[in-house]
Parts: structure tokens; sequence; C-alpha cells
């Protein structure tokens, strides 16, 4: 028995950076999950929910049908922004598209706004729809900020500014930077 100890030791000790490596990796990925399991015991309930954002959008009650992605909106409604930042204490709006895309449509959206511009299909605003994806132009003449499209000409996105938040793309601001939708391709 000894002997089959002193053979596990010695491997630990030849591979002990490797172990260590994944252990920090581990870590890395753990607070960047984009698994979170939403709990049943909401802050909200199903009805305050259609309640809260209805009121929001602008829409009817019955109109707030995907309550998973409200749920996880306001679970991360007013968190802070953080250039990089993939946790709830700070997060960027492409890695805030990310998580809604991985927990809602169970597709993995990672990379720059930019970059996710390219797995999409162009399209114009009029053809929005829940769950398409919002990109600006506010940086220079290249794609800088990313959201998703709700309804009613509303998006939710990390805001530099406010964090996480719901805006209108009426607005002047977004208007003045507005630069496409987008469309998931399918694969």
């Amino acid at each position: 028995m000894n002997n089959i100890l002193r053979q596990f030791e010695l491997l630990v000790m030849k591979h002990f950076k490797y172990i260590i490596l994944l252990y920090i990796l581990a870590g890395v990925f753990s607070s960047c999950s984009f698994h979170k399991q939403l709990s049943s015991a909401s802050t909200k309930n199903t009805q305050q929910l259609k309640r809260t954002y209805s009121s929001l959008l602008g829409v009817d009650e019955n109109k707030i049908e995907n309550v998973a992605l409200y749920a996880l909106i306001d679970s991360w409604y007013g968190t802070a922004y953080k250039y990089g930042g993939c946790s709830k204490e700070g997060i960027d709006c492409s890695n805030f598209v990310g998580i809604i895309y991985q927990e809602i449509y169970k597709k993995t959206l990672t990379g720059s706004s930019a970059s996710i511009f390219n797995q999409c299909k162009p399209i114009s605003t009029d053809e929005l729809q829940e769950g398409d994806l919002v990109f600006f132009k506010i940086e220079k003449n290249t794609i800088s900020h990313i959201g998703v499209y709700l309804q009613n000409n509303k998006f939710v996105h990390a805001t530099t500014k406010a964090g996480v938040m719901i805006d209108d793309l009426n607005e002047i601001y977004y208007k003045k930077y507005f630069y496409k939708g987008g469309r998931i391709k399918s694969e």
C-alpha cells in the first residue's frame, strides 16, 4: 500500500503545475459561468415579472410570454458594467448577450460585438423580433456595442453608465449610433 501511495505522490509532484493550472482555470470558468441556474424562488413571481416588464416595454402583460428571458434580465438588472466582465460583480455588453443566449436560447455566442455580428444575418428594424440582436457603432466606425431586442423598440444591454438596463431604439442617442439588427444564422 505504501508503494502505491508513493507512486501516486510522485505522479502528483511530476504533474503539479498542470494540476494547479487546471485548478486556476476551473476557478476562472466558474466565475464566468454561463450556466447559472435561475432559482425557482425568484425575487419576483411570474405575474410580478409580467407586470414589471409589460410596463417597462409599454406592452400588455399577455405579450410577456418568454418569462424565463425576463426572469434572467431581472436577475441581472442594474448589474454594473465592467469591460471583459462576466459576473454579477460586473459585465460587459457582449458577455451579457452571451449569457442570455446560453441560458435562454441554448446557443453559444462569444467574442466582441463585431465578431458576434459576423455570426448574424443582418435584418432591418421592422423585422426585429424578441431575441434578435441590435448593434451599434459608438466608437468610430466599428461595431462596439450590442444588445438583445425585446419588444416595442426596446432592448436590453449592459451600458457603461448605468449597467444592465432596458432602453428604446427611438432614443436620440441610440438612433444616432444604431447600425443594424441581426439574427443568428441557423447552423
